[in-house]
Parts: C-alpha cells; structure tokens; sequence
C-alpha cells in the first residue's frame, strides 16, 4: 500500500472512496449471499487490493486457504475465525470492529456470523480460494 500511495503521488493524483462509492458484487468463490466491493486492483491479478467483503447473518465459509497473505480488519458485526480443517463453531475466535487478523498463505481456516459482518481484505494479488473439500466450491456447482 505505501508503494501504491508513492506511485498515487508521483502522478499528482490520489483516491478518496466512500462508502457511497462502492459497487457490490456477488462473490463466485464464497458460497452465494457473499458480496464484494473492490476498492484497488483485479483480485485475478498480481498487485495489490483492497476490498470490502460483506456476510449475510447467519452465513458459513466451509474450510478453506488463499494463495497469498491476508490481512483482514472487521469494519461491522463480528466474523467468528476459527482454524483448522473442519467447521467447528465451538473452536473459532470472535472478531469484532477493529479487530485485525494476519495469515500466512495457505493457512486451513473457516468462518461464521450471526449478524450482517464488512470486513476489509488487503492482499497482494492475484487472490484466490481453495476449499479443503472440492464439493464446498460453489464455483463447481
């Protein structure tokens, strides 16, 4: 981000976003409910990205890992983290507003709400999702 902001100044130009600005999409890689809204960069392409990600109430992200590190901040509600290879809401840790979670690549992890949850995804890309059972990818069915 520090290089992109020095890149932003050497051009004389700079982004604001608000939160009116942002565009959501659906999100192919996590189950359907999921919405995206991206603030910099192409998830599919090498650089870096920022953006928001938005769990309906009561949603379930089976187990799964990313190709690079992530670096995610809860911006609303509460995502409830928890690690390992199996959904197991008794073994995960609540993450409210504020809260920041760092990951190492290819970490085995899954999640939960209850509430509407925004969190913020800063990553360098390309970005991408691997489900721990094929079966879970809702992009194969």
């Amino acid at each position: 981000a520090c290089l992109a902001g020095t890149v932003w100044a050497q051009h004389g130009s700079h982004m604001i976003v608000t939160p009116n600005d942002l565009k959501w999409e659906d999100v192919a890689a996590l189950p359907p409910g999921a919405k995206i809204a991206v603030i910099e960069g192409k998830m599919n392409q090498e650089g870096p990205i920022t953006a928001r990600v938005k769990l309906p109430a009561n949603y379930k992200i089976p187990p799964h890992y990313h190709p690079v590190v992530e670096r995610v901040t809860v911006l609303s509600g509460t995502v409830n983290i928890g690690m390992g290879d199996k959904l197991d809401t008794q073994k995960t840790t609540p993450m409210g507003p504020g809260t920041v979670l760092l990951m190492p690549p290819k970490m085995h992890h899954f999640a939960w709400t209850t509430e509407e949850t925004i969190f913020q995804l800063n990553v360098t890309g390309p970005w991408g999702v691997t489900y721990l059972n094929p079966a879970d990818d809702p992009r194969k069915k």
